[in-house]
């Protein structure tokens, strides 16, 4: 035994002396594995530690340095407001210079619900110019794919059909919540429905703004007013709703959706926007949703009366939909969490209205009286005092100047389906 022994460390010894490398990787693999763990530690330590410097040292300025960025990188924060922060440092680092590797402003993911529809396409349409990647969310109750087509092709643009009110995982950075049928015609359809997506829709979206650390937008509604009593509507007046009309789903649901909106912010520190949206016309809106301002178009273009419900001396304020997506965006923006009015304080009757469109669009055209609906309104102007103040914001367009591109879009959408049913 003890021979073998000998023998066995003379071959060692001699296949040492012979071949000393083979040796030490058959021999000794585990001593080798720990001292190239142990050098591959030594040198990133050594890298890292060197880049680090020199990034420092090039940009540093007076007294400050850019180990603030360092900071914000690892700080427990949600990535958005990561991102504004390293912007921040970048501004300050590189005034009129070149921005450094890993320090450029990262463009916002941002999704948009209900953005099928009249105002949401026009709300994606300036984020997709802007450069941040949108996604839709939609059922396509009252949305069309139609108003998003000219996006399909964009690689920053994703689109799903899916309902607000069964809950969704996504990771964005800005949330513009819009989902719910606006006219009348479209939420008295299905009052149960239009109610639950004004609360299980909000609650879900506002639950994935605070998983993700989103900004969340909600677009409420002048309806919150009821039928005012206080003239013009400022944010502070509380409403006179009637909370078991026909239009409660809509009016309440909205109202519900702003409460909870508020609880979550106050609560959960969800960063919140609320905007109440008063009437608005332009391209894409639905031609049959019963409006006032789609009704006259489509029927002065089809030679039809022009129907008044009521006395028509109930009053209403227009916006075009360019002046609100501008509102809305500047409002995601900046500091405030509303609520905000977003209106045109030009108060027009319904029969003013009507003969603004008859003179438009055909001369010829008839008015006629209908009995009033339940719970309509009998005044509605927004005052815009505090978006003015705080968001820099007020409408640019006129009812004179807005209406015309209106006209020429329901010009084209009436006349190329009635040809195409016709078979021509």
């Amino acid at each position: 035994m003890e021979t073998e022994r000998k023998k066995d460390m003379l071959s060692k010894k001699g296949l040492f002396l012979k071949y000393p490398m083979n040796y030490v990787f058959e021999e000794q693999r585990m001593v080798c594995l720990l001292i190239g763990i142990a050098i591959s530690t030594a040198a990133f330590a050594v890298v890292n530690s060197v880049s680090s410097q020199s990034l420092l040292a090039g940009y540093k300025i007076g007294s400050d340095s850019i180990s603030d960025v360092s900071v914000v990188s690892t700080s427990l924060i949600p990535r958005r407001i990561t991102y504004e922060l390293v912007d921040e440092a970048n501004r300050n680092i590189n005034a009129g210079g070149k921005v450094p590797l890993g320090l450029k402003k990262k463009k916002l993911r941002v999704l948009v619900t209900g953005g099928a529809g009249f105002v949401g396409s026009h709300l994606v349409d300036r984020l997709i110019e802007r450069g941040d990647s949108v996604i839709v969310v939609d059922n396509f109750f009252t949305g069309r794919k139609e108003n998003l087509l000219h996006h399909f092709r964009n690689p920053k643009f994703e689109m799903a059909r899916h309902d607000v009110v069964e809950p969704i995982l996504l990771e964005v950075d800005q949330v513009y919540h819009l989902a719910c049928p606006a006219s009348p015609v479209h939420y008295k359809f299905n009052p149960v429905k239009t109610i639950k997506t004004n609360v299980m829709g909000t609650l879900n979206m506002l639950g994935l703004a605070k998983r993700v650390g989103a900004r969340f937008l909600l677009t409420s509604t002048s309806e919150v007013y009821g039928d005012p009593l206080q003239h013009p509507q400022v944010e502070t007046y509380w409403g006179n709703v009637n909370p078991i009309g026909v239009r409660s789903c809509y009016d309440e649901g909205k109202r519900t959706a702003e409460t909870l909106a508020m609880d979550y912010h106050r609560g959960l520190n969800v960063e919140v926007r609320i905007a109440r949206i008063f009437n608005t016309y332009g391209p894409r809106m639905c031609i049959d949703d019963g409006r006032v301002v789609s009704n006259f178009v489509a029927q002065a273009l089809r030679k039809q009366p022009l129907t008044v419900y009521g006395d028509g001396k109930q009053t209403r304020s227009f916006q075009y939909v360019s002046d609100l997506v501008e509102g809305l965006m500047r409002l995601m923006e900046g500091d405030h969490v509303g609520p905000f009015n977003l209106g045109n304080p030009g108060e027009f009757t319904m029969l003013e209205l009507a003969k603004v469109v008859q003179k438009t669009i055909y001369p010829n055209a008839k008015i006629e009286f209908r009995a009033n609906t339940e719970d309509d309104p009998h005044k509605r102007k927004p005052d815009i005092s505090k978006a003015k103040q705080l968001l820099g914001w007020e409408p640019t367009v006129s009812l004179r100047q807005g209406l015309p591109r209106m006209v020429d879009d329901f010009r084209q959408r009436i006349f190329g389906n009635e040809k195409l049913n016709s078979g021509i």
